[in-house]
């Protein structure tokens, strides 16, 4: 029999994914008819040269454009669920669920881009913000224990350097300094962690450094911020009162409780960070969803586009109702 807790917990994670699927209905539905109500005639680069009338009432009917825009919706849709063919006959082309539609100009469904690109924005992703979080909690904690110190200073300069400086200038002196001058780090491209563990890594310090410079920032002064309010509370007080030792007060009573806001930050970090880091992907010359959104704009490959942009938007939603999850689970009283 469940508990009365676990109860509450069974219903608080149905409800997150019931809210998440309405956001994903509604995010699809906002990405779709803002891409195809631009005014842009992607089947007319599809055509080819010469376009005939006929050539192009074809290549119309191949993409779906040749039906009303509610059911280009559907059909967007319904490949998302239960895969989508496009066109008929031997010329038919297949993209099996989750379709997020096919670009014409490369020959390849969105879906492959997308496989092709994530690991590229997986690796960068995940470990920059891993990295992040271990600098600005580290950083925000002793400044936090120690404030007004030499320590707290240098430390609340270093995040206010890294709120304030442009992803580009950051990676670009970090190539400059650690890439030219001292030719210790690669300074672009990207190698697979599964071609070489020991190279993989090597390709994603400095972007990795970069991406991490900045994001610390945040952590460590929200770290700073929340360890000044704990190491006040009467908690506190009770625990140093019953003899533990400063470490166990500090690790396990407060940082439990500063760790929840950090949390959350982390979730949006590390989904919008899963969409592509943009300006760092193409200034380290990555292979990722990025770069492959760059791309897209210059092609107006609007499948591509569209397809990146959804499931971006997924990955944030899920990684938020996780977060939400996470944060019931650590502290119940936001369970209802």
């Amino acid at each position: 029999m469940l508990t009365k807790t676990s109860a509450k917990l069974a219903r608080f994670v149905a409800g997150r994914i019931v809210t998440m699927i309405v956001v994903l209905l509604i995010i699809a539905a906002i990405t779709f008819f803002t891409f195809t109500l631009l005014p842009t005639d992607v089947t007319t680069l599809a055509c080819g040269r010469p376009c005939t009338p006929e050539r192009m009432a074809e290549v119309r009917s191949l993409m779906g454009y040749d039906l009303p825009v509610w059911q280009q919706f559907l059909n967007f849709l319904g490949g998302i669920f239960a895969g989508r063919t496009y066109g008929e006959g031997p010329a038919a082309v297949s993209c099996s669920a989750p379709c997020f539609g096919y670009s014409f100009q490369r020959a390849e469904t969105v879906n492959t881009l997308i496989v092709q690109a994530l690991p590229v924005t997986a690796s960068l992703a995940v470990g920059a913000v891993i990295l992040a979080l271990i600098i600005g909690m580290v950083a925000g904690t002793v400044s936090a224990l120690k404030p007004r110190s030499f320590l707290d200073r240098f430390f609340m300069l270093f995040a206010i350097t890294g709120v304030s400086a442009p992803a580009y200038l950051v990676g670009l002196l970090g190539i400059l300094f650690f890439g030219f001058f001292l030719d210790i780090v690669p300074v672009s491209g990207y190698v697979p962690f599964t071609e070489n563990p020991v190279r993989w890594l090597w390709s994603l310090a400095l972007p990795w450094a970069t991406l991490a410079f900045i994001s610390a920032a945040t952590y460590a002064r929200l770290t700073r911020t929340q360890m000044l309010e704990v190491m006040s509370e009467d908690f506190i007080r009770t625990a140093r009162a019953k003899g533990l030792k400063e470490s166990k007060v500090i690790g396990v009573h407060a940082l439990r409780n500063v760790s929840l806001p950090i949390i959350t930050v982390f979730g949006l970090e590390l989904g919008s960070l899963l969409g592509g880091a943009v300006i760092t992907e193409k200034v380290f010359s990555m292979p990722g969803l990025g770069s492959l959104m760059i791309d897209s704009v210059g092609m107006l490959d609007l499948p591509v586009l569209l397809g990146i942009t959804v499931f971006s938007a997924f990955a944030v939603v899920i990684i938020n109702m996780l977060v939400d999850i996470v944060y019931g689970i650590l502290d119940p009283r936001t369970i209802k």
